[in-house]
């Protein structure tokens, strides 16, 4: 079954959520490591917002996780 924009921003969201808070980061400090704004990181992880693949990336490095694990059970 295909999966809206929406359903996919909030699971994406809610894998970066499960593995912040699995290796005991903030979300201010996984922002800052990942260079943005801790209240954008918010909403990607609320899935309010339909971020950039580019974003992804730097959350994944910042988490130092393959950018692959992001997108689990999608």
């Amino acid at each position: 079954m295909e999966s809206s924009k929406k359903e996919i921003s909030r699971k994406v969201g809610a894998n970066i959520r499960v593995i912040r808070l699995a290796k005991g980061l903030t979300i201010e400090k996984l922002a800052a490591d990942a260079n943005m704004e801790y209240t954008q990181l918010s909403r990607i992880e609320l899935g309010q917002i339909n971020t950039s693949l580019f974003q992804v990336y730097k959350i994944a490095q910042a988490l130092d996780i393959k950018m692959c694990e992001l997108f689990q059970n999608i």
